[in-house]
């Protein structure tokens, strides 16, 4: 059962028993309303049976009835079950004739959870005497729990993978059977032959995703949302091998969610975009927030014509007509990350673009490699993360010093980007892969945000966000500040902090690098000219540093706030993130600040270039794994 956290207290908490069942991948398909300021559509979660079931399991079913024991003390009333009539909105693909927001004339009886009023649906509901026990004798239902908050979800159903043409492939079976049981197992072995098909077969398993996507359902399934978590179970289903491995869940946004915000851009112009909010993405999609639950998405979102996706995603997008006035744009990704890590930025922005030959021609600058990163790089080693298609093992990729790149801003901004932003990016992508090698993501795209955006910058997989802030700075301030989110490539998303309490572990090293990426990306300056610009940021840092130890609370100095306990879950998997939702640390810096005079005292011991050798080791060696700071 969720305990029940005040959402105004410090600890941000991490609900998804991910121990017990845990999603390798997301198909989010979705409308961007502007007028309602509501994203609304649906989402299909793949799982594989969590790691702590596949342990235990063996010993009997009753492994995991404790925590079953305790899910099931949950009032029955809040339990939901939805059916859903008179069907008024539908998505544009065929296969989701039956997706509904509400009843055709009725109104929306949500409440304020996102639950529908129990009375109005009461046909569906389970009494108290058989919420958890209907015909199993005692036994309770498995329930699956995923972070949500601030959505209101209105359907969850089992998705029928097996009634896909052409899946038979991924079934050991000769045939089916009429057999219920049979026909629920042969869906989760599809769906495990799905999620583990090897890298180089990637492009098929995205195509049959999709298909799987858009199959029909098989029977709703019990749901209630509670403050932080989205509940989910099947009647009669006690383990989690036997739950459904994909589920289909139709839910909306709320205007006031706090994963997106909706604004206008400089140009006056309305927009949306995921600005960093500490919860995280769990109020724009139900999803499993800890970081150990590594997945794969695609998303297609809708939109009016005039408006820009930017999406986390391996592809450049490139939009497709619906019907008159209706865009839709794909993305994709095929590296396993945190959900955390998913961003989305819908607006009129622009596309700055190279107006001159010169400037053309800074795309294909390439450094020279010091002699022992050369060797390095081209020693073939194999990858310790999940398979994926790595780029670090490809040939071509270790060879690109400069990814492909985009800049996007509002149409006010676009002479300041042509001017300053454009030529530093190029730049600074080579003084990273001199630095680190391989380049872990295959594109970039930079956007500069609206102006209520809390922070100079923000990383995220194939596309930062930049404060307008840093255009009128000049080329050091955009420069640095472009060097310190590029890092986060490497050390925060590429490598990720096993337990978000660690961020120094991201941002310490993006701190520190950043002098290193912007120092080589000055060819022009001398090296005492280098020094001195690093010895002065060293000062400024560490005044900062003095000033926030003087007037902050001495908790929220510490690196790593659980001390022995970091990284340790309780038994589902669920945790919190200490201090997440403490509203004094949006602003403070000491963890980019502790960490990079840490690691810049490391540096000087056993000299820069014997230290940045190491960092390049670490990063072949770590790439797509999460590590704790031992």
């Amino acid at each position: 059962m969720e305990t029940q956290l005040d959402p105004m207290k410090d600890d941000l908490p991490l609900m998804a028993n991910t121990s017990y069942m845990l999603v390798k991948h997301y198909v989010l398909d979705l409308d961007v309303d502007f007028k309602s300021k509501v994203i609304e559509g649906v989402i299909v979660l793949f799982f594989e049976t969590g790691s702590l079931y596949r342990k235990t399991s063996s010993t009997g079913k009753g492994s995991c009835q404790s925590q079953f024991g305790e899910t099931c003390k949950m009032r029955a009333s809040e339990l939901c079950h939805t059916p859903v009539t008179n069907v008024s909105a539908c998505s544009s693909k065929t296969e989701y004739n039956d997706f509904a927001v509400c009843g055709k004339g009725e109104e929306d009886t949500s409440d304020k959870n996102g639950n529908h009023s129990n009375e109005e649906q009461a046909s569906g509901i389970s009494s108290s005497k058989d919420c958890c026990d209907i015909e199993n004798h005692g036994n309770k239902d498995f329930l699956l729990v995923l972070d949500c908050c601030d959505l209101s979800v209105l359907k969850v159903e089992e998705v029928d993978v097996a009634a896909v043409s052409g899946i038979e492939k991924f079934t050991r079976s000769a045939e089916l059977t009429d057999v219920s049981k049979e026909l629920e197992n042969l869906r989760n072995q599809i769906v495990h032959e799905l999620v583990t098909l090897p890298a180089d077969r990637w492009k098929e398993q995205l195509y049959y995703f999709t298909r799987c996507s858009q199959a029909p359902g098989c029977g709703e399934l019990l749901f209630t949302t509670g403050t932080w978590s989205l509940e989910i179970r099947k009647s009669g289903i006690q383990t989690p091998t036997d739950f459904p491995h994909a589920i289909r869940i139709w839910y909306k946004t709320k205007p006031e969610g706090r994963s997106v915000t909706w604004t206008t851009d400089q140009s006056g112009r309305p927009c949306v975009y995921t600005m960093g909010s500490p919860i995280n993405n769990r109020a724009l999609f139900p999803c499993q927030e800890p970081p150990i639950a590594l997945s794969t998405w695609q998303a297609s979102v809708r939109t009016a014509a005039g408006f820009v996706v930017l999406m986390s995603g391996e592809n450049s997008a490139e939009p497709v007509q619906l019907r008159e006035g209706i865009l839709s744009w794909y993305y994709y990704v095929t590296m396993p990350m945190p959900a955390s890590t998913f961003t989305i930025a819908v607006g009129c922005w622009q596309e700055v673009k190279q107006q001159s030959f010169t400037a053309a021609i800074q795309t294909n600058i390439e450094f020279s490699l010091p002699s022992s990163q050369a060797d390095f790089r081209w020693h073939e080693e194999i990858c310790g993360h999940v398979e994926y298609p790595c780029r670090f093992q490809n040939p071509a990729a270790r060879s690109q010093a400069v990814i492909p790149y985009r800049v996007f801003a509002p149409w006010c901004l676009m002479e300041h980007c042509e001017e300053c932003l454009l030529q530093l990016i190029p730049q600074c992508l080579s003084a990273a892969y001199t630095t680190l090698g391989t380049h872990p993501f295959s594109r970039l795209d930079v956007l500069i945000v609206p102006s209520n955006f809390s922070s100079l910058g923000m990383a995220s997989p194939h596309i930062i966000f930049l404060s307008q802030s840093v255009l009128p700075g000049g080329s050091h301030l955009c420069g640095t500040r472009l060097c310190h989110e590029i890092a986060h490539a490497w050390f925060g998303l590429a490598i990720g902090a096993r337990d978000w309490t660690e961020e120094w572990i991201s941002e310490g090293f993006a701190t520190f690098l950043e002098d290193i990426f912007w120092a080589r990306a000055q060819q022009q300056l001398s090296h005492d000219e280098v020094r001195g610009q690093q010895e002065l940021k060293a000062l400024l840092r560490w005044r900062r540093l003095r000033d926030e130890v003087q007037n902050s609370e001495e908790e929220l100095q510490v690196l790593r706030p659980k001390k022995e306990s970091t990284g340790e879950l309780s038994e589902s998997g669920a945790s919190v993130v200490k201090h997440g939702l403490k509203a004094e640390k949006i602003f403070m810096q000491v963890h980019y600040l502790k960490g990079y005079f840490l690691l810049r005292s490391l540096a000087r011991t056993i000299g820069e270039a014997s230290y940045l050798a190491s960092l390049r080791k670490f990063v072949h060696r770590f790439h797509g794994q999460l590590v704790l700071s031992q």
